[in-house]
């Protein structure tokens, strides 16, 4: 008769920190508040970076060689054994018995910094905006939102001159940019100021991480502001149809959940298979699928609460 071995128990006792120290994994560095990162120790890759942790959901993921998960898949990725025979190596495994744990969360005293992470600066400015002009109420927008969001026109001199401006804050929410949208079919759409990484941060991520674990990803920020005003708080846009890496960790660190609503068109659809494919070994992906060329923004509160309701649900997939 095989033995039996209680998976749950041991995800829940058995310490990913722990582990990586018993293997010797010492240089890992602190990018948030329970985010670690540094090179693999599973491909033992060169991509310093590559190598993700997170010790309050008990999960990692290597963005260069794929692997990813619990405590389970490190083991049974460091030795090259089943799901199972990395539980009955764990099995045993008691919180007093290894050495190694204190210095695993040593990791915790070197704060990460890159370059591509002070790129974005907090601004030393706000901006006197027009929250009651006319566009907004054109796109849908009530004052509530508009409010909350802090959105409005600004008639100043500058760049955001004759814009709606959109304050862009990071994951500690500070003050980092404004995106100027035009309101009178001037190009660009959009302009971001000289500088800024969008693919550092996740438009309403700072209001969305207290939201809920269980987080809604849309394509732009109209589009974010239409579903928080449908009723869904926990909300973010990427700015975009691509997920960079710096925001699937902002996803993976916080959220249990991605429910994905991109637009409808094949741009779209696309970038939701991809985004999906990308966070399955971190969190569980919902997929909806808009009708053909729809968008979010474009869409009433009620048809909005009738898709997240599961009426276009398309898959969901798992991680471990």
């Amino acid at each position: 008769m095989r033995e039996w071995v209680d998976f749950a128990d041991i995800k829940r006792r058995v310490p990913l920190a722990a582990v990586l120290g018993s293997y010797g994994v010492n240089w890992l560095r602190r990018s948030g508040v329970d985010q670690y990162r540094g090179r693999c120790p599973i491909h033992r890759g060169q991509g310093k970076e590559a190598f993700h942790a997170n010790f309050k959901r008990e999960i990692f993921h290597c963005f260069a060689c794929g692997a990813g998960g619990n405590v389970l898949d490190f083991v049974a990725a460091m030795e090259g054994v089943s799901i199972r025979e990395a539980a009955l190596r764990l099995q045993g495994y008691r919180e007093d018995s290894s050495s190694s744990a204190a210095a695993a969360i040593g990791w915790a005293d070197e704060k990460l910094v890159t370059k591509k992470r002070s790129i974005n600066p907090p601004l030393s400015f706000t901006l006197e905006l027009d929250r009651r002009h006319p566009y907004l109420a054109s796109r849908g927008l009530q004052a509530a939102a508009a409010a909350h969001f802090g959105v409005g026109y600004f008639g100043g001199p500058g760049l955001m001159s004759g814009r709606i401006a959109i304050p862009i804050h990071d994951d500690a929410g500070r003050l980092v940019a404004y995106c100027g949208r035009a309101v009178d079919g001037t190009e660009p759409r959009y302009r971001f100021p000289a500088g800024f990484q969008k693919s550092l941060v996740l438009f309403h991520h700072h209001q969305a991480r207290a939201a809920g674990d269980q987080v809604i990803v849309v394509e732009g920020f109209f589009d974010c502001m239409r579903v928080y005003q449908a009723g869904f708080p926990c909300v973010v846009a990427l700015m975009g149809a691509r997920l960079s890496p710096a925001q699937r960790v902002l996803l993976a660190a916080r959220f249990c959940e991605v429910v994905l609503l991109l637009d409808g068109d094949p741009t779209g659809r696309a970038a939701t298979a991809q985004i999906a494919s990308d966070l399955r070994p971190t969190c569980t992906v919902t997929e909806l699928l808009l009708p053909a060329n729809v968008q979010p923004d474009q869409m009433a509160a009620e048809q909005i609460r009738r898709v997240l309701a599961g009426g276009e649900r398309r898959q969901k997939i798992g991680a471990n």
